[in-house]
């Protein structure tokens, strides 16, 4: 069970690659005069590539520059962010293109570092991941990443999982936080992993576990639920209030926002990125448009834009850079438009939000920008 789960994708390709491929439909009907569209507060389309933007959780694995070209046309910075994930180059390798990039243009690529979890457990293991996060953030990186391997694959020596909240990764967590950069933290899956598929909200979750019956923890009920994925994070942020943290994939709790709201308001140095789950978030607004756009208002400060698109060392550049771009523009369609357009994944046409151009302002730049700002170290 936990040696395929290691080979598992980031769940999040399927979303942005229907998001890509999304059908165009026309805006909305006219009869929303008090819609916030219907003011000059509000973005179009035409504004896409002159408004300044973040995507504060992609994957550039390769010294190849498309995702930095396409980035530079479409008005981008990136966050790059290093996973200790088998399908991915080695750590080595996607050091060495994070350096790469962030040299050739460093205003606009951003890096988070990582650290493997071999050795956890073993005399030393915690000073040497804390000595290689020093060096990498006087390299430059932005953030550490821990990923879902810890919850769902690693084990200590007794043959128990790793939770977030074990012992042994509380020095981390407290080097990652007197470094003076954020933790991003991608733990658990979305929550239809857990769900029977009949009760799945998005055909492309319905799909991959259909397909991938080892990774659909509803058949699994021996693995810690999500229930215990969330409790462990939120009781490792409840031991560590004073560290930036970024919850990936808003935090796996993008079927709720009210949830994830709930989640904002306990723990306030939070923050949540959007990456791979903007269907979710669609799933939502369709059924009430204005509780969503509420959501994003009241916590204008505290999400960051993000997709988890991700450039391999054997893609193709030209593609990748119009998939790259067919998302960002479809993400911003809905966030920053009130026009509609066609979701495969939801099977549904979901209106545009329409949000205050200063609130996507903030979730689109400031926030990433911020959040993502070092500050001074601590001795």
């Amino acid at each position: 069970m936990h040696r395929v789960l290691q080979q598992m994708l980031l769940l999040g390709c399927a979303t942005w690659a229907v998001a890509a491929c999304a059908e165009m439909a026309p805006p909305p009907g006219a009869g929303r005069a008090g819609d916030a569209a219907a003011t000059a507060d509000v973005y179009a389309m035409s504004d896409f590539s002159r408004v300044r933007k973040y995507d504060a959780h992609v994957h550039a694995n390769t010294t190849g520059t498309a995702f930095l070209e396409q980035a530079r046309a479409d008005g981008f910075e990136l966050m790059s962010i290093n996973v200790d994930y088998p399908d991915f180059p080695t750590l080595e390798t996607q050091h060495a293109a994070a350096l790469a990039l962030a040299a050739a243009e460093p205003a606009r690529f951003h890096w988070a570092t990582t650290f493997p979890m071999d050795g956890f457990g073993e005399p030393g293991w915690a000073d040497t991941v804390a000595a290689a996060l020093a060096r990498d953030v006087a390299q430059g990186a932005r953030a550490v990443k821990i990923w879902k391997n810890v919850g769902m694959v690693e084990k200590d020596a007794d043959g128990r999982l790793i939770m977030l909240d074990h012992p042994g990764l509380a020095p981390v967590a407290e080097r990652i936080r007197a470094l003076g950069v954020a933790l991003i933290g991608h733990q658990g899956e979305p929550h239809n992993c857990w769900l029977p598929l009949e009760e799945m909200t998005t055909d492309n979750d319905r799909e991959y576990f259909r397909n991938h019956p080892e990774y659909h923890m509803y058949l699994h009920p021996e693995e810690p639920g999500y229930e215990d994925q969330i409790a462990a994070r939120d009781r490792f942020l409840a031991a560590h209030p004073r560290l930036r943290f970024v919850g990936a994939h808003l935090g796996s709790l993008e079927y709720d926002v009210d949830r994830l709201a709930a989640f904002l308001d306990r723990f306030p140095h939070a923050t949540v990125d959007l990456a791979a789950r903007m269907s979710q978030v669609q799933y939502q607004s369709v059924r009430d448009r204005d509780k969503v756009r509420d959501f994003f208002i009241r916590y204008q400060d505290r999400v960051l834009y993000g997709t988890d698109l991700t450039l391999g060392p054997d893609a193709d550049p030209d593609e990748f850079r119009r998939q790259a771009h067919a998302v960002w523009r479809a993400d911003w369609r809905y966030l920053a438009t009130a026009e509609s357009q066609r979701v495969e994944t939801i099977d549904a046409d979901v209106p545009g939000l329409a949000l205050p151009r200063d609130v996507v302002d903030k979730i689109y730049h400031a926030n990433a920008a911020r959040v993502f700002a070092p500050a001074p170290a601590e001795n």
